[in-house]
């Protein structure tokens, strides 16, 4: 097949979102739970409830926002309707995270960040998985796919970066007191919020959206998404993924812990999550070349080994008392970024193949379901980090600000280094298995565009 090669506005308008996307969703993650409990007063139990709350939620929406937006049909499109649908509700939503009305206390306030949280999270999923899945189909070239994937990667990892340097901002207004930690982050919150309208607008006016598939037969959800897990391929990308996304949820849930209580240097945490980023921001470009040369299943299975040892290699560096081991763990977490990159550029790709094998199969277009169960996995990941890091550190004698016990320490450097060690091994074996390399895909395409040109001649 003759690669056909997206023009880079194309690229820009898909990706613009994803940086929007990217700063909101780390800066809820990282900042809230503090802001909530530090400005706002509200207790952590209750924040950890409302927290709770949202991602159940996700078990719900994230497969109607897929299904959805496979069906919906509209003037717009399938998933531009969605993506335009939301900019409203996620930028209001957003605002109210960070700009209480004044009288509000007690009660009222935590119905107020209940409301503002679940809702923010609800309203954005229904732009996220439209937006994921619109990907899919901008191209039918499977190393044009992991181009795209790998600049939307970059974008939302540019915006990421963007709210740790927010944060730092938010952080330096606590030493003047609540008032101007207010004033500062609603003054933040409503230029995301601007930032996310434009961008999510220019995508949604300015890209092709395919039409929907001429073959539409009354499927209902459950039926959408047990054609996915009865996909040999789709399934074992999906248990990769969750396998994967638990070294990124190791970093994000215990960073603090280990800066804090293994290095004694809380400050630098913002130092370890750039030295992942950015490598993963700079280097994203790169997979889609070398994916073209060792095909994009090989190079994962490599790229998840590499990140395996990167993560054991922090054992003896957090274990053992060394000459410039702090400097040595940020390099190691750099190239750890920088290979789990690939997974954040390729995934999306090959996912995208696996649904052409699906079409060819069923007669539909399911990107939505598709990429909605992968962010299910995604989200599910993080939540299962957030369980056994907050069950094992109090089984081992986690006591917060004070000196811990060898038990606890040794808990955070075995849930930061080996667990992920072990995890990305499983993944890189598992993967193996993985049975549609770039030949198959042309061949289902090939096989794709006979039918599409009987359903326009004939």
């Amino acid at each position: 097949m003759k690669r056909s090669e997206l023009p880079a506005l194309t690229i820009l308008a898909y990706s613009a979102p994803a940086l929007a996307c990217g700063y909101m969703y780390l800066l809820v993650s990282l900042y809230v739970m503090k802001y909530s409990t530090d400005i706002l007063l509200i207790a952590p139990g209750v924040m950890g409830l409302i927290f709770s709350a949202s991602r159940l939620l996700d078990a719900f929406l994230d497969p109607l926002a897929g299904y959805w937006s496979d069906r919906t049909r509209s003037r717009f499109g399938r998933r531009k309707f969605w993506m335009l649908l939301s900019i409203l509700p996620t930028a209001l939503l957003f605002y109210m995270i960070f700009a209480q009305p004044a009288r509000l206390a007690g009660t009222p306030l935590i119905l107020w960040m209940a409301l503002a949280i679940i809702g923010y999270y609800a309203a954005i999923t229904f732009c996220f998985i439209p937006h994921m899945s619109l990907g899919a189909e901008l191209s039918a070239d499977t190393h044009e796919r992991s181009r795209l994937f790998g600049y939307r990667y970059a974008a939302y990892t540019l915006g990421s970066m963007l709210a740790l340097l927010s944060l730092h901002i938010f952080i330096s207004a606590e030493q003047l007191g609540p008032g101007s930690v207010q004033a500062t982050v609603s003054n933040f919150a409503i230029g995301a919020g601007v930032l996310f309208a434009a961008m999510v607008a220019f995508a949604a006016l300015y890209l092709h959206e395919q039409p929907a598939s001429a073959v539409v037969r009354p499927q209902r959800m459950h039926a959408a998404f047990r054609d996915v897990w009865s996909n040999l391929n789709a399934r074992l990308l999906l248990i990769v993924n969750f396998i994967e996304n638990i070294g990124f949820a190791a970093i994000t849930v215990l960073v603090l812990y280990v800066t804090q209580y293994i290095f004694g240097r809380p400050l630098l945490a913002t130092v370890v999550i750039l030295a992942y980023m950015l490598p993963s921001a700079l280097f994203a470009p790169l997979w889609p070349r070398l994916a073209r040369r060792s095909g994009k299943a090989r190079l994962w299975i490599y790229s998840m080994v590499l990140t395996a040892l990167s993560f054991g290699a922090m054992f003896p560096v957090m274990y053992y008392e060394m000459a410039f081991r702090f400097e040595i763990f940020v390099a190691l977490t750099a190239l750890t970024g920088l290979a789990a990159g690939c997974g954040g550029t390729i995934g999306p790709s090959v996912l995208s193949d696996v649904i052409d094998g699906d079409e060819l199969l069923t007669g539909e277009r399911k990107e939505g379901v598709y990429f909605a169960a992968l962010n299910f996995v995604i989200k599910s990941a993080y939540g299962v980090m957030l369980l056994l890091t907050g069950f094992i550190l109090q089984a081992t004698g986690f006591t917060p600000n004070a000196e811990q016990p060898p038990s606890a320490t040794f808990a955070m450097i075995w849930l930061y280094s080996i667990f992920p060690l072990v995890c990305y091994l499983m993944g890189a074996w598992m993967f193996r298995r993985f049975e549609l390399d770039e030949a198959t895909h042309a061949a289902i395409r090939s096989e794709l565009d006979k039918v599409g040109d009987i359903s326009v001649h004939g």
